[in-house]
């Protein structure tokens, strides 16, 4: 039985919506045809339009004139007919009653959450009350309630089991675990003068978008009908207690029915729905709340008149009327019934048990997955059990993955890895603080030490002292198949599971060795077997260079190489990775007439700057570039117009005249990630020179060559060594013999290595007919045996070595030919 017979097998009743008018086979081959070579796994954070669900659309809006709904027009009252339709779509798909509920359309639902906070009628006698796992947007709310003398706290939330098994749906069917109590203004009211006639407001999501955890909907009802048993007497428990739920994660699959949960305010997000429309969202709120809320600003469509010179303002009556400001999206409006018509075609039962049987398929293969010492590979967050039910959870699956050590792969790795293979996820704390901390074990001085080290949301700083900062999140959708699933796990066990590589084994043996001494290494040089086969500068950060036969050196490593760069006009810098097009422009430096050319097939004109040049701007400017800080030169408006036609946008060159910081090394001088140390770096990323292997270049041709024959996949791709963007080219010798090189000496001149250089997507650009290409290759080849503890190295990084009596002179030039002398102790 192959594996998606044994999926069949198990989840057949639930997969694939066998009651729907199309099987998920044929829902994927004619709705989303753009998924062909993609793994899209991040619906928590954006699910994917329907290819038919967009032509609706388009179709929609171009046979039917739209008007602004705030006018009498025809047009005007065509759109206002749609708008009301759409507002009970809405309220019919929570089984809200028109009578009891309006729905407020926003820009999203974080703008409904802010409506909330804006407008509630918090007082220093009120509480905020929130679970521990809640998005940024919701624990936003807290500043609103302690700015008004408001108490707030955190709660843990565990649903109490009887013997049997069964959850009790009693008013005590929740244990409540309350964390410290904050106050800003405590001189306000003191616990014992809390009374009953302050609101207070209790939220939580319906699902948890760290760990798909979901939540019972019976919170609603304890608190409304008896906060103070729920909250087992707390002082805080007294007062008129309202209910938020956070549905933007679970409205899709699991929305809230509203008429056995009669919560005051629901947001959702419709991408997160359906896909489209982006920037709309919905306040789903209780008429008797609606009342409550305190708004202070009125704007076109909320009043029924106001006069400009005197204080005086009429607003309108109706709760959407109120709360709308301004014209809403109207056309977005109109395209959201496309999406409930895709929802009511499949039904939300069966989108629910479809998801589920891929998250409870992919939880058990994560769990079984083992490293050949026995030790398992996978931590998976959130108590969702794994038996079928589509109550329990949602459609994510939350984890991190560990070595045969016990050490933890980093989730950054697993991204950018899995991006790779052409599968599209999501790491970090999703947004969700308090899930993340709580799910990680992270205490809150870990979490400072952590900001304090650097770490911030979105950066590669994924374990820090031996703890994850983040996790990997897997989250499904309605078109999601068990293809998906399969290839996520092939990848997993391929990337996460394989034996230690040659070099891997290497570079642990090496990592360990006692360091060797700089001072008379060139005694310990061994006879060359190699030799500098070509030089390459490049002029202007990420733009081409050219190549030369002889070139002096500086002390910043070749002479002009990587002296300039490219700043748009907002200061960020410019590469190749957010602007391709700058592979396309050509540089060339003649020494004698100390000319840099520059030509792009973007520009008519040759662009010529003289080295000593008298077209920079008065003064010199300074910023901050990978720790390092740069005084620049910048130039005048012709230079800087030609190298904004040259990439597309606005943007000015900046040339370095003087940095400072040295990067340093690590402390047994390890081969690694290593950085510059006691040297000048103009704007290289790591370090004065890279040099790259012809030998190790062949050797990476021939995997890929292997690769390409055992898929069946077309001519092989042949990687030339420029696509490293290397200073220095060497031939001879073995493949990879420069991994175990210490120092080494060529021609007259001495160097010492620090390390391998860790490859990113640069490396998959390429040029083919004047146009800027990319592909998965060869980074993920190289990933497949280069990579270590979360690095992908390939050539190696070079220093003049400082430690040698052999000091750099003005006058040292390496000559192609020069032979390379190595020293591997």
């Amino acid at each position: 039985m192959d594996g998606k017979e044994e999926f069949l097998k198990e989840f057949g009743d639930f997969y694939g919506y066998p009651n729907a008018p199309k099987s998920i086979d044929e829902i994927r081959s004619t709705e989303f045809k753009r998924l062909e070579d993609t793994v899209y796994l991040d619906h928590a954070g954006a699910t994917l339009y329907s290819e038919l669900q967009m032509e609706a659309i388009f179709k929609d809006l171009t046979t039917t004139v739209y008007g602004n709904p705030h006018s009498q027009s025809d047009s005007s009252s065509a759109t206002s007919d749609i708008v009301r339709e759409a507002r009970r779509q809405v309220l019919d798909y929570c089984n809200a009653s028109q009578k009891d509920y309006k729905c407020i359309f926003t820009s999203g639902a974080t703008a409904a959450l802010k409506l909330i906070g804006e407008n509630f009628p918090w007082s220093c006698k009120s509480t905020f009350m929130y679970t521990m796992e809640n998005h940024n947007s919701v624990l936003g709310l807290r500043e609103y309630a302690l700015n008004q003398g408001a108490a707030a706290f955190a709660v843990d939330i565990n649903e109490a089991v009887d013997q049997g098994g069964a959850s009790r749906s009693s008013l005590t069917s929740f244990k409540v675990i309350q964390h410290p109590v904050q106050i800003r203004n405590e001189a306000k009211v003191l616990e014992g003068e809390l009374t009953g006639d302050a609101y207070n407001l209790f939220a939580f999501p319906s699902e948890c978008n760290f760990s798909g955890m979901r939540f019972g909907l019976d919170l609603v009802n304890n608190v409304k009908q008896n906060a103070e048993k729920f909250l087992e007497g707390s002082p805080y428990s007294k007062g008129h207690w309202m209910v938020l739920i956070d549905a933007a994660k679970g409205f899709a699959a699991q929305p809230p029915d509203l008429s056995l949960y009669p919560a005051d305010f629901v947001v959702i997000s419709f991408y997160k729905l359906f896909g489209y429309p982006t920037g709309l969202g919905a306040l789903i709120i209780r008429n008797d709340a609606a009342k409550l809320l305190k708004k202070t600003y009125f704007s076109g469509g909320t009043v029924a008149a106001s006069i400009a010179d005197i204080d005086f303002v009429r607003r309108r009556e109706a709760v959407e009327e109120q709360f709308e400001d301004g014209t809403i999206s109207f056309l977005s409006i109109a395209s959201i019934r496309h999406g409930f018509k895709i929802f009511n075609t499949l039904t939300t039962s069966a989108m629910c048990w479809h998801t589920m049987s891929l998250t409870k398929f992919l939880k058990r293969k994560l769990l079984a997955l083992r490293h050949e010492n026995g030790e398992s590979v996978c931590t998976l967050y959130g108590n969702c059990p794994l038996k079928v039910s589509r109550h329990d959870c949602g459609s994510i699956v939350s984890f991190n993955l560990k070595r045969p050590d016990g050490s933890w792969f980093g989730h950054r790795e697993v991204e950018k890895l899995a991006s790779l293979y052409g599968i599209q996820l999501r790491t970090g704390c999703f947004c969700n603080p308090g899930a993340c901390a709580k799910y990680l074990g992270l205490s809150h001085s870990d979490l400072l030490s952590n900001l304090e080290a650097g770490h911030v949301c979105w950066d590669d700083n994924d374990v820090i002292n031996g703890k994850p900062t983040g996790a990997v999140r897997v989250s499904f959708g309605y078109m999601s198949t068990y293809e998906d699933a399969k290839k996520f796990i092939d990848f997993i066990r391929s990337s996460f599971i394989s034996m230690p590589s040659e070099f891997e084994k290497r570079y642990l043996l090496r990592s360990k060795s006692i360091p060797c001494p700089t001072e008379g290494f060139e005694d310990r040089l061994s006879s060359s077997a190699c030799h500098l086969k070509s030089i390459t500068i490049y002029p202007i950060k990420s733009c081409a260079g050219f190549i030369v036969n002889s070139w002096p050196l500086s002390d910043t490593g070749l002479q002009y190489d990587r002296e300039w760069l490219l700043k748009s006009l907002t200061g960020e810098i410019l590469t190749q990775k957010k602007v391709p097009e700058m592979f396309l422009i050509k540089t060339f430096i003649n020494l004698n007439q100390q000319i840099l050319s520059v030509e792009s097939p973007h520009c008519k004109r040759k662009l010529q700057i003289k080295l000593d040049s008298n077209s920079y701007l008065p003064g010199k400017e300074e910023f901050y570039l990978q720790s390092q800080r740069y005084e620049v030169q910048c130039y005048e408006n012709e230079i800087n117009q030609w190298f904004s036609d040259a990439v597309g946008q606005p943007c000015t060159l900046v040339r370095c005249c003087q940095s400072e910081y040295c990067f340093s090394l690590n402390k047994n001088r390890s081969m690694g990630m290593c950085r510059d140390v006691n040297s000048k770096v103009n704007f290289a990323n790591e370090a004065q020179f890279l040099l790259i292997s012809e030998e190790s270049v062949s050797d990476l041709n021939n995997r890929l060559c292997s690769k390409t024959q055992k898929l069946s996949c077309g001519a092989p791709p042949n990687v030339n060594p420029m696509r490293f963007r290397p200073n220095l080219v060497i031939s001879g010798g073995e493949p990879y013999a420069e991994d175990g090189w210490r120092n080494l000496r060529i021609g007259n001149t001495y160097f010492s290595s620090l390390g391998g250089c860790n490859r990113c997507q640069m490396i998959n650009f390429y040029q083919q007919t004047g146009q800027v290409k990319k592909t998965n290759e060869p980074l993920a080849t190289l990933a497949s045996y280069r990579r270590i503890k979360g690095k992908i190295l390939f050539g190696i990084l070079l220093r003049y070595d400082p430690g040698n009596k052999a000091r750099l002179d003005t006058n040292s030039w390496l000559k192609v030919g020069d032979e390379v002398h190595p020293n591997s102790e």
